[in-house]
């Protein structure tokens, strides 16, 4: 194809304006887009965004940051998302695009709690500890001086006079290997956790850092910045709630997965109401297994229970007669006559089906669904026990169920650092007996589906990255998006544009 000389200068010229908008691949998103994009554009940016997330959140907590197994898995994902991976490429403005609108995209989304603001401080940090480890030195430095942090290197002779502290001082560094490294005259304030670690050698309120290390000073100027402009955008809350465009979308992106919906079952009709009690026990996740025996032990459970047992037992191929069936046998036994159920109980069991009402077919609850909404109050209990049990009571859960003491202190650590479908990806490799499950978990249905298949051989446990991503579960049925927790602009405003985005991200 051939270009005239008008067009090649406007082509040019189209490529320095994209190269200054966006000179690094990486940066601290300072600047929020000012750009008119479309829904289709807005929504697909973000799931993309929170599924690299997610797979940053597993890995960090499956390998070493360091290894070269965390670094090739999540270049893997970068590279199959199209994010920038490198900031080698000259020519990845699309993908720096994508990860500058993305990313506040997010941050909009994720403002909105204490919980979600902290998770995504955590996760961003730790892409970008990744990313800028993966820079040369030629670039680490064009980038320090990109956001103003461009520390005073010291001279050699310098250097040489202080050659035996800087050895001394900072672990690791022989005199051969100071001689070598370049160090920088950093501000204390600047270097206050490497001193903390007594990790560097001070004087006359300097930090000498070598280059090494200063990966820690820029980590901890980025987290500040971000820190600080969640809280900024999170005072922008009552603009977003009442903007009809944005806070649908933004609502269900913080509560969102990215899966099949497990409404639509090949296994429908196959599981009997006298298998239950049973698969409990071997292939239902700790929430469900909760609210089974809670079932069994008072014959009764509240709305929020029914719900979340109710689709699940739905998503697993519990046909209507059969719901219909357990429910009613469960209910009369306790307070509840048979009159009772068939004129209000039974009604909500049909309105899940899609048989009354409005006939929505309703579909099975993914795990952030049950995490970040409706938590149980006193007599309840569904919700998700590794984020809504005090951690003394999932302990003794976890004994009663015959856990391993080593087992159990690894899960009440992911808990800790607030890891709950992690804690319950943990929780399957123990009572299954595998070192590695090979995929995250992200939904209930999914946890039983595996755990049938690891126990009836359908499947050996995986040893290797998923190549499908970490956050879609092949099924033989169309793969669809959760309709009660995922995002579906209509069609109608498919194409519409979304502009001002910015005025959220900035102060009245």
């Amino acid at each position: 194809m051939e270009f005239s000389s008008r067009a090649r200068q406007r082509l040019a010229r189209l490529a320095g304006d994209r190269r200054e908008q966006y000179p690094h691949s990486l940066q601290f998103y300072l600047e929020p887009p000012t750009e008119s994009i479309s829904l289709v554009e807005f929504e697909s940016f973000a799931i993309d965004r929170l599924r690299l997330l997610k797979v940053v959140e597993n890995l960090g907590v499956s390998y070493v940051r360091s290894s070269d197994e965390y670094k090739t898995k999540l270049e893997f994902e970068l590279r199959k998302l199209k994010f920038p991976y490198r900031a080698l490429a000259e020519d990845d403005y699309e993908a720096r695009r994508k990860d500058h609108i993305s990313h506040f995209i997010l941050r909009l989304a994720y403002c909105q709690s204490e919980d979600l603001r902290r998770w995504f401080l955590q996760q961003e940090m730790d892409l970008f500890r990744y990313r800028f480890n993966e820079l040369t030195e030629n670039l680490m430095q064009k980038f320090l001086e990109h956001v103003n942090l461009s520390f005073e290197a010291i001279g050699e002779d310098l250097k040489n006079q202080l050659a035996d502290e800087l050895s001394a001082s900072t672990p690791g560094f022989t005199l051969p290997k100071v001689k070598e490294q370049m160090f920088y005259k950093v501000g204390l304030a600047d270097a206050v956790d490497l001193f903390r670690a007594r990790r560097v050698f001070i004087k006359d309120g300097f930090a000498y850092v070598p280059f090494k290390e200063i990966d820690v000073i820029v980590l901890n100027n980025y987290r500040t910045k971000l820190s600080k402009a969640l809280a900024l955008t999170a005072r922008s809350l009552p603009s977003i709630q009442s903007d009809e465009r944005l806070q649908p979308l933004l609502n269900h992106l913080s509560h969102s997965y990215v899966g099949p919906d497990y409404s639509v079952q090949k296994n429908t009709g196959k599981i009997s109401l006298e298998q239950i009690d049973a698969l409990s026990v071997k292939s239902f996740p700790l929430c469900m297994r909760q609210l089974h025996r809670a079932l069994r032990e008072s014959h009764h459970l509240r709305h929020g229970g029914r719900m979340q047992y109710g689709l699940f037992l739905k998503g697993i191929g519990l046909t209507l007669e059969q719901a219909l069936e357990f429910w009613k046998k469960e209910f009369i036994r306790g307070k509840v006559d048979a009159d009772k159920f068939d004129k209000g109980y039974a009604y909500s069991i049909r309105h899940s089906y899609g048989k009354e009402g409005k006939r929505t077919d309703y579909t099975p609850y993914s795990c952030m669904k049950i995490i970040m909404s409706n938590p149980p109050s006193q007599g309840d209990y569904h919700g998700c026990p590794f984020r809504h049990s005090d951690p003394e009571l999932l302990k003794q859960k976890l004994q009663s169920y015959k856990i391993p003491p080593s087992g159990i202190a690894q899960v009440l650590e992911l808990v800790k650092g607030m890891h709950y479908q992690l804690a319950c990806q943990k929780y399957f490799e123990l009572t299954h007996d595998v070192d590695d499950i090979g995929f995250s978990l992200n939904h209930p249905n999914q946890y039983f589906t595996e755990s049938q298949k690891l126990l009836n051989g359908g499947r050996e446990p995986k040893k290797e990255f998923n190549n499908s991503g970490n956050f879609q579960q092949k099924n033989n049925s169309q793969e669809s998006i959760n309709s009660s927790s995922t995002l579906t602009p209509s069609n109608e405003k498919a194409d519409t544009e979304l502009e001002g985005l910015e005025a959220y991200f900035t102060e009245d």
